[in-house]
């Protein structure tokens, strides 16, 4: 192998040919399906025009993240049974996305919504609860996007490429191609993105067992206690699951892929379709098992976050380390435009249009979006940069419990017309309250608390307090009001 320094430079190279590629795809799809770019629908929604192909693509690309290929593989490695929760939450929330997306999509077509804050403006015409929808929205969003930073982090740091500025210039190249390009760019790099990712974990789940010699030989070598899931964990395990599952199309960034499509039977479609992801999904966290049994050497600065990484440049030849690292960093920039891309509507939509300048046109709120994104982008790198981390699927679940807690407005709210604003808000402020202290007494390093002795996931305490007070809160302003009348 040929080193400059600490630089492998075949795989440096292969990555290097796979960013060049992306770079011109995404600028090139600024001349796809030629459009007025300028227009926020264009921009930011790809006119709302995706068919079933490509609507699979998009959010595939939206939904299996850093947090598939990096950050599940590693929280096998690290503790064990308890990774394989994201196997049945994908299970829940493919239904609910087949149920709740459909009806979201036809109420934008119609009236024009381009975030769920959108919708929850138009349903309940109260502006502070619009304001605490964008603002959880924003909130979970943003370390979404540097869990997608440190990925590529974890990918540049293991060929030895100097990672701040490598990350500067991948991020650099990222906000100039969706600037110009807008989800158009995401929408024709989530299809080579998904290619070089299916071809990755098919070599690696025939190859790497059959090199440690077969999967009774990895299962084998993993300790006994990290197979199978203690029993003191059923809960953890159960209301990770549910919790995350009822969160994932809550995200503003898989919503954003879901208002793209160009109807109704392609929403319904794609959630029937998209669980074939959760086949790779799981052969991704087998692999955290091979990592074990191949005993890798990891980066001691990121610990079991780089196991994954670190397996797939200890097995293969370097041209393939190469573009299976690639495909990772690569998979991680998709999301991290999409994601961008969502943030910057939700600031647009909903604080610049509604409480800076409501008469703002089309072109300028696609303009004030496409500052709004690079902000996002760089801020996000700019925190990775700055701030040390432990296991990073912790960015993503802390993320899960804030999200949640717009599930009364967003979700409930496309179906219940009896519930209220003010209930609602009610609900929501209890719930980010009692997430956010479990998670602050944690010190944000796990989103699991003990409730009576039983360790559970964060976000189910504090939705149900959210659920109990918007529901009950409702139902008596209701009654009120009715008594009222009645006077």
């Amino acid at each position: 192998m040929i080193t400059l320094g600490a630089i492998q430079t075949t795989q440096a190279a292969v990555i290097a040919a796979a960013f060049a590629l992306i770079t011109l795809i995404g600028l090139g799809a600024s001349r796809w399906r030629r459009a007025d770019l300028t227009q926020l629908d264009e921009w930011a929604l790809g006119g709302r025009s995706m068919g079933p192909f490509l609507t699979w693509f998009l959010q595939g690309g939206s939904i299996y993240t850093t947090y598939s290929f990096i950050a599940v593989p590693a929280l096998v490695y690290g503790s064990g049974a308890v990774g394989f929760f994201a196997l049945p939450y994908l299970v829940i929330a493919y239904p609910v996305a087949f149920l709740v997306i459909p009806r979201l999509w036809e109420l934008a077509r119609a009236r024009g919504y381009v975030t769920p804050a959108d919708f929850v403006s138009d349903r309940f015409q109260d502006r502070r609860l619009t304001l605490a929808i964008t603002l959880t929205g924003l909130l979970a969003t943003m370390p979404y996007i540097a869990l997608q930073v440190y990925g590529i982090e974890l990918c540049f740091a293991q060929i030895g490429l100097p990672v701040q500025a490598s990350l500067w210039i991948a991020f650099l190249l990222l906000a100039v191609i969706t600037y110009v390009s807008g989800l158009r760019s995401a929408t024709l790099i989530s299809v080579v993105k998904d290619v070089l990712i299916w071809i990755t974990v098919v070599v690696a789940v025939i190859y790497i067992p059959n090199h440690l010699g077969g999967f009774a030989h990895v299962f084998a070598a993993v300790p006994r206690a990290r197979l199978t899931l203690p029993h003191a964990d059923y809960a953890q395990y159960a209301t990770l699951a549910l919790g995350s599952g009822l969160a994932l199309f809550l995200y503003p960034h898989t919503l954003t892929g879901s208002l793209a499509a160009s109807g109704r039977s392609v929403v319904r479609r794609n959630a029937t379709f998209l669980p074939v992801y959760t086949l790779m999904l799981g052969l991704l966290a087998i692999l955290g098992y091979c990592a074990l049994a191949a005993h890798v050497h990891l980066n001691p600065h990121y610990g079991a976050n780089a196991a994954m990484p670190a397996l797939l440049d200890s097995m293969f030849p370097p041209w393939f380390a190469g573009f299976a690292l690639a495909a990772i960093a690569i998979g991680a920039l998709v999301p991290a435009s999409m994601m961008a891309i969502a943030a910057a509507n939700l600031f647009t939509r909903n604080v610049y249009v509604e409480m800076i300048n409501p008469q703002a046109t089309s072109s300028q709120q696609t303009h004030v979006s496409k500052i709004a994104s690079l902000c996002a982008k760089f801020g996000a790198v700019a925190f990775v940069v700055a701030v040390p981390t432990t296991f990073v699927i912790n960015f993503q679940l802390a993320a899960g419990v804030w999200i949640l807690q717009t599930l009364p407005a967003v979700f409930l709210g496309l179906f219940w017309r009896r519930l209220d604003r003010l209930a609602l808000l009610g609900g929501w402020l209890v719930g980010m309250a009692i997430g956010t202290y479990l998670l602050a007494r944690n010190g944000f390093q796990s989103s699991s608390y003990s409730v009576h002795g039983t360790p559970m996931f964060i976000g189910i305490p504090a939705l149900t307090a959210n659920l109990v007070i918007a529901l009950a809160g409702s139902a008596l302003l209701s009654l009120a009001r009715a008594r009222q009348q009645r006077s």
